[in-house]
């Protein structure tokens, strides 16, 4: 997980009124919106700002900010749990921001859209006793027509006749 620091590309940073707002604006999947309601009011969350690549959210109390990407949420030290309903979420170390950890959000963990779910494997009955192969019939020469060198056929006749 690779993510680019600093400002926008255009060089603009532009502050959110709300965390609805920001994720509507980086196109979030909805299905992570309670996830990241849920972490974020557990940090407590000054302000949001856009960074272009992701959403930045600066903390009240002390401590890294957040950095809030489509799959991702990044920013977390070595002592803090994320806990979604009954699910302790499993924490990655930061390549792009060390030592820093980050956890995934849950639209990573589901099916993707579409896809059929996987179906345990029937029971293998006994395969029936296969029948012995044929043995391959030899082909038989016919012969040629003198006249128009066509293959003769099983009658004896040629296309010229």
């Amino acid at each position: 997980m690779t993510e680019v620091q600093g400002p926008t590309p255009t060089g603009t940073s532009r502050p959110y009124r709300t965390l609805a707002e920001a994720l509507r604006a980086h196109r979030i999947a909805e299905q992570n919106h309670a996830f990241i309601t849920a972490v974020t009011d557990a940090i407590g969350i000054a302000s949001y700002i856009d960074r272009g690549r992701y959403i930045e959210a600066i903390r009240r109390g002390e401590g890294a900010a957040l950095h809030i990407g489509r799959t991702y949420i990044n920013g977390f030290t070595e002592g803090e749990v994320i806990v979604y309903g009954s699910t302790r979420m499993p924490m990655r170390p930061s390549e792009g921001r060390p030592p820093y950890l980050y956890v995934l959000q849950p639209s990573e963990f589901a099916p993707a859209p579409g896809a059929k779910p996987k179906r345990a494997a029937a029971p293998r009955t006994p395969a029936a006793p296969k029948a012995p192969k044929a043995t391959k019939v030899e082909e038989r020469d016919y012969g040629v027509c003198d006249v128009c060198f066509m293959t003769r056929t099983p009658s004896g006749g040629c296309g010229c006749d």
